[in-house]
């Protein structure tokens, strides 16, 4: 379980907090306006923020003094992390050892992984010879190779068309079953959040609400989310 306990987070004059949890498998899509402090949380849950107060807990433990390379964590960002100057297959090996020394078992992983995702026998391209939603799936290949139990995703789809959008979301999805991983997602896309399925976790004013059904909260939404959707 992700336990966010009385947590604050503070930059400069901005602070938010979150008391919540989450169960190991759950999907939660991230909502707010721009600057309420969604990328902020997935942040601290990754260990780039220190908090000002509180807790981040996974499965009891307090993650405080775990480095960030440490945690149970995987993060995709916009830019889908992948080192321009190497392979995808190379990209992809980091994430299975980070000096590359791969065995003949991790390179049969790793073409599984590339077979996985729909880019099978484009390991020794690089990045800058892919598309975008290419790169996107080079990048979930790596979360699946990793199979950490928390995988965030901080709109890593935002620039792809939303056919495009919708495949991927499909393969986070696919990624999070096969994982059993928890799933954090930012989006300002009510259509995306809907996708994922699961619950909502909506940002406003300086508080991080604890998440709620996705489909509920829309069909019902309280003041903050009808302004923020544009509802009267």
């Amino acid at each position: 379980m992700l336990q966010l306990d009385r947590l604050t987070l503070t930059q400069g004059s901005f602070q938010m907090t979150a008391d919540w949890s989450a169960n190991p498998d759950a999907r939660i899509a991230v909502m707010g306006p721009s600057g309420a402090g969604k990328s902020t949380l997935l942040a601290a849950i990754a260990g780039f923020l220190k908090p000002s107060s509180g807790r981040i807990l996974w499965q009891g433990r307090d993650q405080a003094d775990v480095p960030a390379g440490e945690r149970p964590v995987t993060i995709l960002f916009q830019d889908q992390n992948l080192f321009p100057h190497l392979t995808v297959a190379q990209n992809l090996g980091l994430g299975l050892r980070p000096d590359l020394r791969l065995t003949p078992a991790d390179r049969a992983r790793l073409d599984e992984a590339l077979a996985r995702v729909g880019l099978d026998g484009m390991g020794p391209r690089r990045p800058a010879q892919l598309s975008g939603g290419q790169a996107s799936r080079a990048a979930l290949a790596r979360a699946l190779l990793r199979a950490r139990p928390i995988l965030l995703l901080d709109e890593p789809f935002a620039a792809l068309g939303p056919a495009l959008r919708g495949e991927m979301l499909d393969l986070v999805r696919a990624v999070a079953d096969e994982t059993g991983a928890l799933v954090l997602m930012v989006t300002h896309d009510p259509k995306d959040a809907l996708a994922l399925g699961g619950d909502t976790a909506f940002v406003a004013e300086g508080i991080v609400h604890a998440p709620v059904e996705t489909r509920a909260l829309f069909a019902n939404p309280p003041k903050d989310v009808q302004d923020y959707l544009g509802r009267t």
